[in-house]
Order: structure tokens, then sequence, then C-alpha cells
């Protein structure tokens, strides 16, 4: 099956500090493919090559059969990926609305919009005109969410969506995935959680300083081997 999106021999650096060695890594059409590892380990990076805001080689990153590596972030959008990002990267001077319109700026065709955001996570359709950092942490990171989702892509790229929040907000943000994924979306997870990960992937990618450590099926991978791959134990 050819992959929907690669990367072949990826190397990454920030300045003369090299991040990434040598990452392959594909991911099929209608996939959930977590990435693990420990902080400092390239996970951010990786997502970071694959949308444009860390400069790669040209031929080192494909998507739907064309080399995007270094293309700028807003072209890449535009052919269909977008990354919820860590940190959740809100405008303050928007309203929760206006920073999900910012996500329908691409104009791409597909089924994602204010009214399906709303019906999705309710609670912001109540606050829709409420500062989007006036919010609680796991409202922010369902704004963030839904303004990636306004881009229709056809790639959804989401960095740490369970960090710092309480685990009824993580289970409901992540209870929106089956949605997505039946709609067919492609999604890729960057996650801590290793758990989490396992459970609502279906393969796992384990990054270790760098570098690929692990790879698998969700359900077919070991806590021994995660651990292994992990802390490189």
């Amino acid at each position: 099956m050819t992959a929907l999106l690669a990367t072949q021999g990826l190397k990454a650096f920030y300045g003369d500090a090299q991040a990434l060695f040598g990452v392959d890594f594909s991911l099929s059409q209608g996939e959930v493919v977590a990435i693990i590892g420990a902080n400092g380990a390239g996970k951010s990076t990786l997502l970071k090559c694959l949308t444009g805001l860390v400069r790669a080689p040209r031929e080192a990153v494909h998507f739907k059969g064309e080399a995007i590596g270094g293309l700028p972030p807003g072209e890449i959008v535009r052919r269909g990926l977008a990354m919820v990002p860590e940190g959740r990267r809100l405008f303050p001077s928007l309203s929760v609305e206006e920073n999900l319109q910012m996500g329908g700026l691409t104009a791409r065709k597909g089924p994602w919009n204010l009214k399906r955001v709303y019906e999705l996570f309710p609670i912001l359709a109540e606050k829709r005109d409420n500062p989007g950092t006036a919010l609680s942490g796991g409202q922010q990171q369902m704004v963030a969410l839904g303004r990636a989702l306004m881009s229709n892509p056809d790639v959804l790229l989401c960095d740490e969506l369970s960090l710092g929040l309480a685990p009824i907000v993580i289970h409901e943000i992540y209870a929106a995935m089956p949605t997505l994924v039946h709609e067919g979306m492609t999604v890729v997870i960057v996650e801590q959680d290793v758990t989490m990960a396992q459970r609502v992937s279906r393969r796992i990618y384990c990054l270790q300083e760098g570098r690929v450590s692990l790879q698998g099926r969700s359900d077919a991978l070991t806590r021994e081997q995660i651990s292994q791959a992990y802390f490189g134990l």
C-alpha cells in the first residue's frame, strides 16, 4: 500500500544541533498512528518537519506521492496537513469563534465548519464570544483541535493533546477521535501517556534521541518492549 505521508532518512537540525537522525516514518490512509518517547526524543521536531515549521530536505518528506520537505507551512496546510500544536497557541486577542475561523482561511472543501465543530464540542458554542485564552486548558485544547479541523485536512497531526489536562477532559477530547476517523481522516498523535497511545492508535513509533527505536502494531507491542525502546534500557 502506498503511504499517504512518509519520511525517508529524515534529518533535522536546530542550528548546529542535530535533532533527528535518519527517521523513516509512514502513514496510510485512515490510520491513527501514535508517536511516543521521552522529552527531547524528537517527537515534536518530527511533526514540525512534516508541517514545514522546521526545514527538511525536499525529498525526505512525501505527501500524496509528492515531495514536500521544506515547503512553507501555509502551502503544506493548503495541501491537506494540519497540526494541533503543543501548548495550543491560540490567538489571545480573538474570541473562540474567531480562533476557529482562522482555521478555515485555507478554504479547502470538506465536512468541517463552525456548525460541525460546535456539534463535536458543544461547550465551545456556549463560549463562542469569549476570548479564546480565557477558557480552561481543556476547552482551549478543543478550540485548537477545532481550528485544525476547520482547514478540512486529510491528515491531522496532534502534538501532546493530553498535556496538563485532567483525566476527564482527556477522555472527552480523545472521544472525538472515532468520529474523525470514521469520516476518513488520518491522524498522528504525539503522546507521552503510553497507555492512551496504545488504546487509541493502530500503530506506534517510539523515538529515542532522534531515532526510531521501535515500531509496530499497538496491540502487539508489549510493555517490556516499549519500556526498553522508550528508556533505552
